[in-house]
């Protein structure tokens, strides 16, 4: 029987993302987006059991007992820093791993767009990055405060679940908080984060009213706020977190969102045309006064056009950023048709190019 070690090693020397474990197949890995088997055995039930409690401690053992759940991370010298979901599905335990590097990538070299890197500089308002499961949100995130971390003396707080990327204090100092482990809920993480005199914060997920709320009075109060929805385009982003209140509350909600908003962030990740890696692509939607008009108006439907005329501020639409891969060779047509918006809208511009 092998180990985790020896499993998670494999994984990294074939650089997968994730790592699944799971009764009746052997472990699989998820290599540029594409699920394989790995060359061990069937997984038997005893297997998955001993696999799996060898990455957990006793607290976290006793929760997972109480739960069929568990979010936590874990890190092997030498090897690497872990996400992990362990469950149960027909009376067995399963899990999920996510690799995630021990070191931060400059925001550079993930290709995130300079007007949204210099976000880093902003004193306050809240700064949306959005996208499917597995896109890059954190590590996009995690990015832009390293790049805070070298440049502002400012005292950061991150609410995550669980902790993915470490931060050592540099030029500013950074406390991060595991929900589970350090408090009970992003709600009250991020009620207890306003009286801690934080200048900026980074808010894991926003996952409910509540959440959704504090974060966006944290960002009137003066403070930078970052955080993530699980959305796909700046509009659809706009229309989930009104739709979250109540529709007495909705056209509160849209004044106080276009005061506030700084940026909207939706990626992709995407295969690249030689299928050896995948590369971001990133639709940007700034504050400008236009768009802000359109949050408060309810006519987030016109928000794609202002996008596609709204190069000279920094923004990009979706569909727009994966032509531009494509005309640069990075992606193929077949990819750049099956990830956009508008279908028509891609498949007509590439087919301009043939």
């Amino acid at each position: 029987m092998f180990t985790v070690e020896q499993l998670l090693t494999i994984a990294k020397e074939k650089k997968a993302s994730d790592v699944h474990v799971t009764v009746g197949l052997p472990p699989r890995v998820r290599i540029n987006g594409d699920l394989v088997d790995l060359e061990y055995p069937r997984l038997t039930p005893a297997d998955c059991e001993k696999l799996i409690l060898d990455i957990m401690d006793e607290r976290q053992e006793n929760m997972f007992k109480d739960r069929g759940e568990l979010d936590f991370s874990f890190s092997i010298p030498n090897i690497g820093r872990y996400r992990v979901n362990v469950f149960r599905q027909r009376g067995s335990v399963a899990c999920a791993m996510r690799i995630v590097g021990t070191e931060i990538p400059s925001p550079e070299s993930l290709g995130v767009p300079k007007s949204v890197i210099d976000l880093h500089s902003k004193k306050r308002g809240l700064v949306l990055v959005t996208g499917p499961t597995g896109s890059g949100k954190s590590t996009t995130l995690a990015s832009l405060i390293d790049r805070i971390n070298d440049n502002r003396n400012a005292h950061v707080i991150t609410l995550e679940d669980p902790i993915e990327y470490l931060h050592s204090h540099r030029k500013a100092m950074i406390n991060q908080r595991e929900i589970g482990l350090d408090t009970r809920s992003y709600a009250d993480a991020l009620r207890a984060a306003l009286r801690e005199d934080p200048d900026v914060i980074l808010v894991g997920e926003m996952r409910d009213l509540e959440t959704i709320s504090t974060a966006i009075t944290a960002a009137e109060t003066g403070h930078l706020v970052f955080s993530t929805l699980h959305t796909i385009g700046a509009a659809a982003t706009i229309d989930r977190i009104i739709d979250v209140f109540p529709p007495h509350q909705q056209q509160q909600i849209r004044i106080q969102l276009a005061v506030v908003l700084e940026a909207v962030i939706s990626q992709q990740l995407i295969p690249t045309a030689d299928r050896r890696g995948r590369v971001a692509a990133f639709e940007v939607m700034h504050g400008t006064i236009p768009i802000k008009n359109l949050i408060r108006e309810a006519k987030t439907y016109q928000i794609t056009s202002v996008l596609q005329t709204g190069r000279k501020d920094g923004m990009i639409s979706m569909d727009d950023a994966l032509l531009d891969l494509y005309n640069k060779g990075v992606i193929d047509a077949e990819n750049a048709v099956s990830y956009a918006q508008d279908v028509n809208y891609v498949t007509k511009r590439v087919n301009q190019f043939f």
